[in-house]
């Protein structure tokens, strides 16, 4: 079973192209993590501060290697989260059938 993470990531007032900004740099990186199966970000178009994200791992672990990678470090944890009003994360895992 693979391991998913959906994020909601609501930017503060005027703070949507800093968030947008890391998100850009984030995504591709994410995506070339070893264990990293599908990682998309997603922006509301009715709410532009709403921010959404969907990750797909092999496991947890290679979830908690991405948490710690220098990449997620320098833009979620540098850069977006401390310009966020709320960051909401949901786990789960896949069903195999």
């Amino acid at each position: 079973m693979a391991f998913v993470c959906h994020a909601t990531w609501i930017a503060k007032p005027g703070e949507e192209e800093t968030v947008r900004d890391a998100l850009e740099k984030l995504s591709p990186a994410s995506r070339d993590e070893p264990g990293n199966l599908y990682y998309q970000a997603y922006q509301s178009p009715d709410e532009p501060n709403t921010f959404r994200i969907f990750e797909v791992y092999a496991d947890n672990t290679a979830f908690k290697a991405h948490a710690t990678s220098p990449h997620f470090e320098q833009w979620a944890l540098g850069q977006a989260i401390p310009v966020l009003e709320t960051r909401q994360r949901d786990f789960y895992e896949t069903l195999d059938f």
